[in-house]
């Protein structure tokens, strides 16, 4: 280890840089912090993908009950409401933080920063930047920010490859960059890794995501919570690219419908139709594929000639595919997209092991619930990024002075995992399914392949959606259409994870009819 790494020691190590790790770092500063990121800076992040934007109640006709009450219909029964009502309350402030963080929002002929609508929002509230390009203007912003502070080292092309712990706490980071590898010695860890899109074949998630940091706490023994959520965008870009591209659903939100290949607008029947939560979109969408139809977004009418102006990013790749959405109608499908399952945390993103905490889409706050609002997950990684480096710089940093290395497996990359996952745990899902699932990622969970960290997070999600016998928000099992009278958040670790997989992998199943 060099001597630099050295002088870092006692530092708080972020490991992410997408808009939670960023901000994670830049909210802890002027403190000094480490920010590690396995790509090069705001490179390999979903936050950068991110078309939407942001949700808060900045118009005059809204307020944070009205946020609060739509955040808590998506979530289907399983939000947690006080988290929920603190981070909406803290939106528009979150708002006003990036824009003196150099964030340039879109703003109306008034002057008064535009405010769009997506499914389930019942007012405009949507705050965007650069268009349909809210995710890459909000990290260009911040990466420059964090170049600018010099409490912030950055350290790229390392990825976290294991967690010290020490009497059950942890107590360093192991990185690794190709052959090269470095122990930080720290008490103080922030997960900010993203989510777990990455294990799907059809996902707008960068395919490098795949549930890295739900892995390190895994192994390291914290609980993790309802990883059984997965939420699909209903309108990624039917194509062959991956990750797919993403057709916002601000898009929707401006009047485009969804129609099939003899122009029928097949979800005119549903609540909300095109705006209806996504889970029931993304199932509306799924099942009339299913039934052999082509699945088209049609902007024609809405937008036409103007499709550009409004969505530029967009119409760019569209026309890369040699689409006009102006006056071509837009193949979609849908794509795994955001996870609200994660790290189970508190108010202050502490998970379940001492010095370990997580923020962003690999932690799970208790906002989502069963389905993520459209455009809450961003607001919710600025606003919880300030609890976090608040938490963390209350807690004293530790003594040690160096991290104890320990066995750490290859570079890990999901190989067969992906076609498990994809096929086991899609926008609807069978206990038949989802028991061959865990069959087949019990023994490479537990081997010592470049699989089995991304093995062991696809077993928890398999066995979290296996205990959930219903259908619930963005979880559907066709084998329990019904919805529980009593909604239950699930919680887990690695260790009863696998002890409960080994023991149904030995026992006789009854399959279903």
């Amino acid at each position: 280890m060099s001597v630099e790494f050295h002088d870092l020691t006692g530092r708080p190590v972020i490991i992410g840089a997408g808009i939670a790790g960023l901000m994670t770092a830049l909210e802890l500063a002027p403190e000094p912090v480490v920010l590690m990121s396995a790509a090069p800076l705001g490179g390999e992040a979903s936050s950068a993908l991110a078309q939407g934007g942001l949700a808060a109640s900045l118009g005059a006709d809204d307020s944070p009950e009205l946020h609060l009450a739509d955040t808590l219909a998506a979530g289907d029964g399983l939000c947690d409401e006080a988290v929920a009502r603190r981070i909406v309350e803290a939106a528009p402030a979150g708002i006003e933080r990036l824009e003196r963080l150099g964030v340039a929002f879109d703003r109306a002929a008034n002057g008064r920063i535009a405010l769009g609508l997506e499914a389930a929002h019942c007012r405009r509230r949507i705050v965007h930047a650069g268009g349909d390009a809210t995710g890459r203007e909000l990290v260009r912003a911040l990466v420059a920010a964090v170049r600018n502070s010099p409490a912030i080292t950055v350290i790229e092309g390392f990825a976290a490859r294991r967690l010290v712990l020490k009497t059950g706490a942890v107590a360093g980071v192991l990185a690794a960059n190709g052959e090269e590898q470095i122990a930080l010695a720290t008490c103080r860890v922030v997960l900010a890794t993203g989510g777990i899109g990455g294990l799907f074949g059809d996902t707008t998630n960068p395919l490098g995501c795949f549930g890295q940091g739900l892995a390190l706490a895994a192994r390291a023994g914290a609980e993790l919570a309802d990883l059984e959520f997965v939420q699909f965008h209903p309108t990624a870009l039917d194509t062959p690219t991956r990750p797919m591209r993403l057709i916002s659903e601000a898009v929707r939100g401006e009047g485009a419908v969804l129609v099939d290949e003899t122009g029928r607008r097949f979800l005119a029947d549903l609540p909300g139709a095109e705006l209806s939560t996504r889970d029931a979109v993304a199932r509306g969408v799924f099942r009339h594929l299913a039934r052999g139809h082509k699945v088209y977004l049609d902007t024609r009418d809405c937008l036409g000639a103007h499709f550009a102006d409004r969505f530029p990013a967009i119409e760019g790749f569209c026309r890369e595919a040699g689409i006009d959405p102006a006056r071509d109608p837009i193949p979609v499908r849908p794509a795994a997209h955001y996870h609200m399952g994660g790290v189970a945390v508190d108010g202050q993103g502490r998970s379940s092991v001492p010095g370990l905490w997580a923020c962003g889409e690999v932690a799970s706050t208790g906002l989502h619930g069963a389905n993520r609002l459209a455009s809450n997950s961003l607001i919710e990684a600025v606003v919880s990024a300030g609890w976090v480096a608040s938490s963390v710089a209350a807690t004293a940093p530790c003594r040690s002075t160096r991290a104890i290395p320990v066995a750490m497996l290859p570079h890990p990359a999901p190989g067969i995992v992906r076609d498990i996952v994809s096929s086991s745990l899609g926008v609807i899902r069978h206990g038949d399914g989802l028991r061959d699932a865990l069959a087949s990622l019990l023994p490479l969970a537990t081997g010592s392949t470049a699989c089995a960290d991304p093995a062991a997070v696809a077993l928890m999600m398999v066995l979290s959606a296996l205990g959930r016998e219903e259908s619930r928000g963005a979880h559907c099992r066709a084998d329990h259409p019904a919805r529980s009278a009593v909604a239950r958040r699930s919680l887990l670790t690695l260790e009863a994870a696998l002890a409960e997989a080994g023991k149904l992998d030995s026992e006789p199943l009854a399959r279903s009819a």
